[in-house]
This record gives structure tokens, sequence and C-alpha cells, in this order.
């Protein structure tokens, strides 16, 4: 997906495929499904506009309807990507524009430096395209295609010019003169881009130009799909499966129309339910057909009187001989000592996933190092010729493959020249493993079954990828419990390595329903599974990188065991604060409109104003999405002030938004403002985001204004604001967004990956932790006047790295090792490749630290499925709700502060003398001395403070220490007052008029 997530390590681009997993993963030359015969296609496309040379200002794309009828372009869009790029640019087509047929229609898009002729296009884009590579692509909405090779139901219709994909052959690469014009004025389309498709001069067509009328296209034909042999061994009954689908029409009927062979039949035919569906059947030989070989011919009908036939040549033989079992092929070692020779080997399937099948030898070798089975890469052709529980025997070449450049080798069958089935009906009994497993390469290709519960561990590549990572229990990132570099966390680390598997869902693409989501709509991280029984895989996974995975063979029942909560209930105090990373909640959104329905916006970051400097919502409705979350996880959380990161860097206007959404969700329609913002410090930098606060103006109250540190360390400046309690406690908050751990600089600097743990840019984070506690911290105290700091956010460190230790060096209190990791569960906010540990945190100033009372995380989002957030692209199906769970990828942290008033009063506990006036005529002072004494028979604590109530008017205490309640007071500094003991100092008052000096006072013990 192409939102911005902050994750504890850069994660790679995942492979779109594999090889053991399904073919190659984009491959140079990779071309595009055909599409059949699209009433409406790209007939032009020119990137060179305003460049050298140009005769023309713009880029553009043209379309054409090459049909007989009208057809509507409401809600159309084109969209365009590099020539090996992932990532697409959109540009809505606007309006409800009707093309007629003959009729173009002209998309303008970014124009260039140079010179040349404006056009008159039909709707206008900004995107920059290449003038001599790339792909554009016509689809039928406003979401845009996801992946370097795309597909699915709403593509319409593909150019790849000089590019890395394509329909059938690659287009012509172009120049800064030239156009890619589609044949006969647009009218010819035969799914390959290389003939198609010739380069001229650029012809710009609109719908004013007259209409270019094509004969009617034929309708779409039956596609049948069949095997082109299928072998059986002597006396065996055996079958293949064959399909056949039509764009436009139902297929209806099949028949074996070549000469019949007694014993070679079609049966279990099923007919396609609607048009654009699929029919199937099996065609079946029976033992009893003799040795030889016959040529079987199929015919598909459908509603159109359309026919489509195709060939299988049945060949039944004595099978070629067994060269070397699978465990042979296997061998004990990480590759196979055969790799590159062609064997004949035999094994039961057990199962068929979407790039070929598994085969298991029936008994084994008895030996732990040898895996029995053995994946066999080949064509949908091929595995439609097998069943499970078929004994079959197999040529085909020895290949170690190898997923990722110097990784585990995986050993498979590939140049398949020979299926023979040699038996049917055989059972294959699961192999008993458990995790943690040393070396799952030893049943790599086996039917196996996990005899313990495993955990769910990650959900991040469910939507996409149809993956969960499993772990036998839940897995802590080993930097969150021990020091970087330690051997405690080198164990935790390899530890955790053999205790996790992905579950795969067997199809290698993304899934057309999201797999293994309960009742609810969600799985969740820290839910089980029991009885897991599939065959163990290896092959990329999401994130980059390869794993072992399981293709599970009965379906997998989760158990609910991390059922969703509300916020954490914790110990009662008088003040609930929170962090929230809120995940790039921006109010401009990426196609460049804005909440309020402004075109042409931009977000800023450095100097720069643009779109694509844009991280949160694409649009105005993903937004909506977005807003019902995070208001609904702060609403719930309800605290009396919180710290936000990830706010967009625009003044007070995003987050005073989000502020005004609050309020209403929690008072609707009366007005009454419940939260109010912080008001931002000086310096909020220069990145998109920003760090802010809100909160309750009827629990606390500011002192002074927030502050900032804009030292250059920091590229998300910390901002500070102290406040007082409803009693008169004080304290002050710090929120902090420390730098990422992603977008890794190359080379071996001092902010490298060093392979520990903690990630790139380490040493800036350090940097900026010292910088916090040593400098911005003490600055926030001095000007508080109060030592009570409590520091909170998104520090993008686990719990003990580096920069964390840096701050308890100092001697604040990390909170939630105190308060989760001291009741015995594991604190986390985050999860990243299947372990937990928690970038947020709430560290408190040893001043503060015993009026803390509890702290939580609330696990609303880390533990959910990223496919359940709020974004509406890239996605198989939409299961959306405005619960506040998967509001963000970062849990929120809560913590109760239980703030002890800063003075009491003691009146009741003393006894008040003072001696009588004496006036000093020289200074014109009444002096007197005053004593208090403890009548209790506790210890009273000082200092004391005693107020003099009531002075009438004219009469000034001269000597006072300053002004409580509208009266004077004077601070007496003993340390304590122990029963009986008594404290004396002196009084001078200063007067005007003839008002006798009177007062009445009380005395407490603190501060004011």
């Amino acid at each position: 997906m192409k939102k911005t997530t902050h994750s504890p390590q850069a994660q790679a681009a995942a492979t779109p495929g594999r090889r053991t997993i399904i073919a190659a993963a984009l491959m140079a030359g990779l071309s595009a499904p055909a599409f059949g015969a699209s009433p409406v296609v790209i007939s032009q496309v020119y990137g060179g506009g305003g460049n050298s040379g140009a005769t023309i200002k713009n880029d553009f794309i043209e379309l054409f309807n090459r049909s007989d009828a009208p057809v509507s372009l409401s809600g159309w869009s084109v969209q365009y990507a590099s020539a090996a790029g992932s990532s697409w640019q959109v540009t809505k087509i606007s309006g409800n524009p009707v093309l007629q047929p003959g009729q173009y229609y002209l998309v303008q898009e970014a124009a260039g430096t140079g010179p040349g002729s404006a056009l008159v296009p039909d709707t206008t884009g900004t995107i920059p395209m290449s003038g001599t590579a790339g792909k554009v692509a016509l689809v039928n909405d406003g979401n845009a295609l996801a992946g370097a090779a795309p597909s699915g139901a709403t593509l319409v219709d593909l150019l790849g010019f000089n590019a890395g994909y394509f329909e059938g052959t690659n287009g012509p690469g172009l120049t800064n003169t030239t156009a890619a014009l589609r044949a006969n004025g647009g009218c010819t389309d035969t799914d390959n881009n290389g003939s198609d498709f010739a380069t001229g001069a650029p012809n710009p067509r609109n719908t004013s130009t007259p209409v270019h009328l094509c004969s009617v296209p034929a309708a779409p034909p039956i596609v049948a799909s069949c095997p082109a042999s299928l072998a059986m061994a002597s006396g065996f009954t055996g079958s293949a499966d064959l399909s056949a689908t039509d764009a436009d029409g139902t297929v209806n009927n099949a028949v074996i129309t070549s000469t019949p062979v007694p014993g070679i039949s079609l049966v279990n035919f099923q007919a396609a339910s609607a048009a654009g569906g699929t029919a199937t059947a099996s065609l079946n030989v029976a033992a009893s057909v003799p040795q030889g070989s016959y040529p079987v011919a199929v015919r598909f009908d459908n509603d159109q009187s359309q026919q489509a036939s195709c060939s299988i040549s049945v060949t039944v033989a004595a099978p070629a001989g067994v060269t070397h079992t699978i465990p042979q092929i296997q061998g004990p070692g990480e590759t196979s000592p055969y790799a590159g020779t062609v064997q004949t080997t035999e094994g039961v399937v057990t199962a068929k996933v979407g790039s070929g099948f598994f085969i298991q030898d029936a008994v084994g070798d008895g030996n732990p190092q040898t895996s029995d089975g053995i994946f066999v890469y080949t064509t949908a052709a091929n595995t439609g010729t097998v069943k499970v529980g078929d004994q079959v025997r197999i040529t085909g070449t020895v290949t170690d493959y190898a997923p990722v450049a110097g990784g585990h080798a995986y050993t498979e069958l590939q140049n398949i020249t020979a299926i023979v089935k040699t038996g049917s009906g055989i059972a294959i009994t699961p192999t008993n493993i458990q995790l943690p497993y040393a070396n799952l390469g030893q049943v790599e290709g086996m039917l196996v079954r996990f005899t313990n519960a495993l955990t769910v561990s990650q959900l991040e590549f469910l939507g996409d990828r149809g993956e969960v990572t499993l772990s036998a229990g839940r897995l802590e990132a080993p930097t969150n419990h021990y020091a970087a570099g330690s051997n405690e966390a080198k164990a935790l680390a390899a530890a955790n390595a053999q205790s996790q598997i992905v579950l795969d869902d067997g199809i290698f693409v993304t899934p057309a329903t999201i797999p293994y989501l309960g009742a609810d709509g969600s799985l969740r991280a820290g839910d089980t599974v029991s009885d897991l029984t599939g065959v163990v895989d290896f092959g990329a996974k999401g994130g980059g990188g390869a794993g072992f995975k399981l293709q599970p063979t009965v379906a997998p029942v989760f158990s609910q065991d991390n059922p969703r909560t509300a916020p954490p209930a914790l110990a009662a105090g008088n003040i609930k604060v929170a962090s929230a990373n809120v995940l790039n909640y921006f109010t401009t959104f990426t196609n460049g409109e804005d909440v309020e329905g402004h075109t042409g916006q931009g977000c800023s970051l450095g100097a720069s104003i643009s779109k694509s400097n844009c991280r949160g919502a694409d649009n105005l409705n993903e937004f909506k999405r977005q807003n019902a979350k995070i208001v609904g996880e702060l609403k719930a959380i309800d605290a009396d002030v919180f710290g936000l990161m990830e706010i967009q860097n625009s003044g007070e206007y995003t987050v005073g938004y989000l502020v005004k959404a609050l309020n209403e969700a929690i008072s609707p329609g009366t007005g009454f403002q419940t939260y109010a913002v912080v008001p931002k410090p000086a310096a909020t930098g220069t990145d998109a985001i920003r760090v802010a606060m809100i909160y309750k103006p009827a629990t606390l109250t500011m002192v002074g204004s927030a502050i900032s540190d804009a030292d250059a360390v920091n590229n998300r400046p910390p901002m500070a604001q102290t406040f007082v309690a409803a009693n008169g406690a004080k304290f002050s908050l710090i929120v902090n967004h420390l730098k990422s751990k992603g977008s890794c600089p190359g080379g071996s600097g001092a902010d490298a990956d060093k392979g520990d743990g903690q990630s790139c840019w380490n040493a800036t984070r350090v940097l900026q932790a010292n910088r916090l506690v040593n400098t911005f911290a003490p600055q926030v105290a001095a000007a508080a006047g109060d030592a009570r700091v409590l520091m909170i956010g998104d520090f993008n460190s686990y719990g003990m790295e580096d920069p964390i230790k840096v701050i308890t060096d100092k001697g604040y209190v990390n909170q939630l090792e105190r308060f989760v990791r001291g009741s015995g569960a594991m604190p986390y906010s985050f999860v990243f490749n299947g372990e937990a540990g928690y970038l947020d945190h709430a560290l408190a100033s040893p001043a503060l630290t015993a009026s803390v009372a509890d702290a939580a995380e609330w696990h609303n989002n880390a533990d959910e499925p990223t496919v359940i957030d709020y974004n509406t692209d890239g996605k198989p199906e939409d299961k959306y709700t405005a619960a506040p769970y998967r509001a963000s990828d970062h849990d929120p942290v809560v913590i109760s502060l239980n703030l002890a008033a800063p003075y009491s009063d003691v009146s009741a506990s003393v006894k008040s003398a003072a001696t009588g006036l004496v006036l000093n005529r020289a200074t014109g002072k009444y002096t007197s001395t005053f004593s208090i004494t403890n009548t209790g028979a506790a210890a009273l604590t000082g200092p004391f403070q005693v107020e003099f109530d009531g002075l009438p008017a004219g009469v000034t205490l001269s000597n006072a220490s300053g002004s409580h309640a509208g009266a004077p007071y004077i601070t007496v500094n003993a340390a304590t007052l122990a029963p009986g003991a008594t404290v004396s100092f002196a009084l001078s008052f200063s007067k005007t008029g003839t008002a006798n000096i009177s007062y009445t006072t009380k005395v407490f013990s603190g501060n004011f």
C-alpha cells in the first residue's frame, strides 16, 4: 500500500510473485495478461511535451472508442508508472463523459519547461511522464493500481512502451518528438503492444475531432484451457482438469469430438454460472485403456453459438523407471546432490498450489535429515492432470532455487517432461513437528502437523498476500528486552528465527477474498491455531526476503485468544495522560485536494510545498474514514491531555480540525468544547509532520506557553507544556518523535544499520536523546520551577535500545517496564517482522515517578490486520468499519498520574501567637515576633506558609514572601515541626491611615 508507515526497519518491496511460489517475480519482459477486445482503448501516448525539440507543450494520453456503442467514462482514470516502477500516478476523468463510437478523448498531463503549442484537452492531469519509456493504464475506477505488474477486473487497457510490463510484446520506445499511436486510427487491438502501436509525430485528438468508425469487433471467443498431454501407467485410472471461459458469453456444453476410445470419457461437466464465468470438466481415463497413444479433442460451446476446441495427447504406457527417490534427491545438506540433473522419481500428491504441486515419498527413508517431500514447479495444465492422493512418477530437472540471492536454496523439480499416474487414493500421514524447529529445511515439501498451538504474530501482509506469520508463542523483539548486542539479545533473535513460519493461502497472488478473518471481520496477533496441517514451503514473503511457509491442506481454525478490548482500566489517579501516534493525520490529501474541497493544494516539507509531500489520506473519502477511527480512539481513551505524533505540520489547522471533530463526537450538536489545542511552540520543524498536544481545560490549566527544541539534531522538535491540576499540583509534559528507523542511509557511517537489532539512524536517535535529557528537559523543569517531568511519544526505539538507556541513565523511570513488565506482561505497541515491542514510551523524572499510579498500552492497533484500515486502494475486499481498531500502526500509551496537592492546611494542628507590635520610628515599620507551635501528636512536614488574611485597608505586610489567594504569606523554611515544637519569625508591617493592624492566619504545609 502506498501509505507511509514508520516501521522499525526499512521494508523491502514485497516480491509480487515467486518461482517456487509462482514462476518469477517481475522478470524483464514480463507481459500482461490478455485483456480481451476492449471497446475503449489507449490510442496514443506522448511523454516528451515541452522537452528539447518538442513541438507540443504538454504530455498527453489519448483514448478512443473502437466499438459500435456509446461508453460512459464516469469514474474512470488513466494511470502512469515508470518502466520498472510499482507506484502509479492517477488522473481521474472529470465529469461524466460518454464516449461515442469512433470518438477520441484527450487527457492533458504535465507540461515541460520548453516552448510548444497548447493542447485542447477534454480533461487535465499533472502526471509528468517519461519521454522514452513507461507504462500507461486505462482503469475503470479511480483507485491507484498496485505493483509493477498489476492485474484485475478494473484494468481495461495497458500500453508498456520500452517498459518491463506490457501486453503481448513490448511497445516502442519514444523520443521527445515521437508518440506511440495505435494502428488504424485506434481500431486495432490484438493485445500486443509491439504490433498494435507504432511511433510517429504526436497527433493529439479530442472529442471534437471527426469520428473514426471501426468495424464492429467480433464477439470475444471462448478460451479453452487443457493440458497438452496426459500420461498414464497402464492399469491405472487417471484424469485431467479442463476449463473454458468466455468474456461475454456463458460456456454451457463440452463434448469429445475425436474418435471415441472406450474408457476415455468426459465427466463432471459444470457449466459457467454466467457470462465471463468458467466452465469445468474432467477428462477421465479408465484403468482398462490399453497401452498406446490416443489423441483426444474436446469442444466447448456457449450460448452465442460459438465453439472452441482443445487437444490432449493421452498416453498409456509402462512408466519410466525411478532413478532416485525423493529423499535421495533432497539429500542431507542444504542443497541437492543431484542439482542440475534430470531425474525420475515417484511420490504421492499432497497439495496443489498456484504454481505447481507437492509430492511425497509414500514410505520415506526414515532419516530425519532428508526430506521426503519435494515441490514440482510446473504449468497449471500439468497441475490439472493430478489430484491429491494420486501417486505419480515424474521426470524433470532437479533445481536448487534460492528466492533471495545467497539465501536458503529450495530443492524442486522443474522442466517437467513426464507425469505418469501410478496409483490413486493414497493418504500420506502428516509428520508431527512443533515450533521452535531447528531446521525446517529438513521437512521442506513434506506434509506436517504442528502438535503445539501456534500464535499469530504478524498480519501486515494478510490482505495483499494472504500471509499470516505464526510462532511458538508471542515473539518479543530482542532489543525490547535486552541491550542491543548482548548475548541475551543474540540468543533471543536466534530463538525467534526458529519459532516462526508463515501461513500462506496457496494462491500466491492478491487473494480475491481475504483469508482467515473471523466473524468480527478481524484476526488479531495473539490469537492461536491448533492442529495446523499442511505442506512446508519456502519462498518470497511480504516485506521482502524469503522464509519457510505452510500451505495448509486442512482449513485452519483460529481461536480468538486475544479479543479486542476497551482502553485499559488503570489504577485511579487525578490526571490521565496518553500518547498516540495518529499515522499521518493530514487534512491535505495526496490528490492535491484538502478537507474543505480546495484543489491544487500541497503539504510542506522543508522549503517545498507539493501534494507529493502529503502522507495520509488520498482523498476526502479516505480522510473521513481515517478521522472516524482516530476520533473514536481518542474519545474512548478520554485522557486529560494527549501527546500526538504524525499530525500534519500545518500550523494549528490540522490539529484544530481534529479537536473540533473530537468535541463534536463527545457532545454532538451542542458546541461544547471538551478539548482544546495547546498552542504550538515557535518551532515545529520542517518535516511534513509534527508533534502536538490537546487537553481538557476543565481539568488542567496551562502554565506559560509551550516551548520546543529547535536544535538542528531534531528533525521533529520535541514540544513541552507545563500544566496545573485542579488541586494545584504541577507537572510538565514533553512530547517526542525521534528519527524513524526506515529509509536507511547507504554505506557504513554512524547511522548505518549495525545489525544489532536497532536498525539505522540509531546514532542520530542517541544524539536526540542526549539533547532531550541533558538540555531540553532541564530547560523545561527550570521554566516550570518544578522537576516533575513526563516524557511520552514515539521514540522509534525499543525498550532496551541505546536512546532509551541514555534517558534512564539520567534517572528517568521507564513506566511501561515498571507497570506492564512488572505485572508479568510483555510491553509492546508495535509489530514488525513477527516480533512485538514498544516504540512508544512513558518516561518519568525521579521527582514525578512516585506520582505515577499506573501505565499501559491499549492494543487496538498493532495486533490488527493492516487490511482493515481506512485506505480504500489495493484491497481485495473492503472490511473497514469506523470502530477504533487499526486506527494507526502504533498502540497508544495511557498513564495515570496521582498528583498530590503541593500544600495542605495544617491550621488545626498548630497554635499561633504573636508579640505586641513595636513601632520603629526610624523606619516607620511595626514589628512583632510570630510563632507557631505544633499541638498535634505527629510531626508536621515543612516548609510552612503562614497566610495573613483580613489585613485592613492601608496595612501591608512588608516582609511577605508572596501572595496566595489575595493574601500575603511568609515562608518558614523548617524541614519539620515536631509535636510540641515551636518556630518563630519576624513580622514587619507598614500602614497608612488610622486603621489598627489586625489579621487572621492560616498555616499550610508545603509550597504555594
